[in-house]
């Protein structure tokens, strides 16, 4: 083990993110009461150029008049990209007005660290401005070949960054890749094309604690299209999962929860190399197979996010 350790920044579960046009206070309204762990409040891609200043002004308001810590809500405002002149007006008036209540900002199209560094460096003056006690964090979406490129470096950078989002469908059109549906496979590809990206973002991810999620599922007719998605996500070690529509928030709930029989093996792994080590071994046998070191930080993952997931619902 390297002497080098990134520890995980910050521990949110964060199965489900739904995502929600500012631009529409009943979804905002209804959004409150689904079961997503954290939700985006968008002033991006989802909203009409002419509707960004209204929709600001929306996701204001329901920031300051919805109890969401009391409805166990993560909260996270996606604001409009560097490269626009939407942003900075994003990030005065919802820190400046609401950003006590706020959790994180999820910040589009993350092409260098200096990206996450502008975004940092406003919201360390609000606050110190406003007299805020709490620190928003910040979010990354990785959805072009130049934030892809520089992964790594984004996710190594200090600053308050706390998740990378894979951005499906920016990346699938800024690569001029095709596709037939927002994060689902193309049929001429052998295999899953997303696998590359996805992997080298949870990498990153982990080699410096953050939280890897992957993005949206654009069909929400297909909830069988959606959960392969989300498997395979989980496999690479991905926590959680866009819902853009209320019917993918279960799904992604369930395949981001460790099964019951996942967390009952993982505890029994423990037990067995504890009686291991007792008996002066490194390694042991249980169920026919050799466990060791790895398979007991393998069975602690799990029992972790098993703890996590339990406390959030008290």
């Amino acid at each position: 083990m390297s002497h080098s350790i990134h520890n995980l920044r910050k521990m949110r579960v964060q199965r489900s993110t739904l995502a929600v046009p500012g631009s529409n206070p009943a979804m905002i309204e209804k959004a409150a009461d689904s079961a997503a762990d954290c939700i985006f409040l968008d002033i991006e891609d989802a909203v009409a150029p002419d509707d960004k200043e209204k929709a600001r002004k929306n996701i204001i308001a329901a920031l300051n008049d919805i109890d969401w810590k009391a409805k166990n809500k993560t909260m996270s405002v996606r604001i409009n990209g560097l490269d626009t002149h939407y942003m900075y007006r994003d990030v005065v008036d919802v820190m400046e007005q609401a950003g006590d209540k706020l959790d994180m900002i999820l910040i589009p199209k993350v092409g260098v660290p200096a990206d996450v560094y502008m975004v940092e460096a406003m919201l360390n003056q609000i606050e110190m401005a406003k007299g805020y006690q709490n620190k928003v964090g910040i979010e990354a979406l990785i959805e072009t070949p130049l934030g892809m490129a520089n992964v790594e470096a984004i996710a190594a950078a200090p600053s308050r960054l706390e998740a990378l989002h894979f951005g499906v469908a920016d990346y699938a059109a800024f690569n001029k890749a095709r596709t037939v549906n927002i994060g689902g496979l193309n049929p001429d590809y052998p295999g899953d094309q997303w696998h590359a990206a996805l992997s080298r973002m949870t990498v990153a991810c982990r080699a410096y604690g953050l939280r890897p999620i992957d993005g949206p599922f654009g069909d929400f007719s297909d909830p069988d299209g959606f959960r392969a998605a989300a498997k395979r996500a989980a496999a690479l070690g991905i926590e959680g999962k866009w819902a853009i529509h209320p019917s993918q928030i279960t799904l992604a709930n369930e395949e981001f929860s460790p099964l019951g029989g996942e967390v009952e093996k993982a505890r029994r792994i423990l037990e067995a190399l504890k009686e291991a080590a007792a008996a002066g071994k490194g390694a042991a046998s249980l169920d026919g197979k050799m466990i060791d070191a790895a398979s007991e930080r393998m069975a602690r993952n799990v029992i972790a996010v098993d703890d996590a997931i339990r406390a959030r619902a008290q």
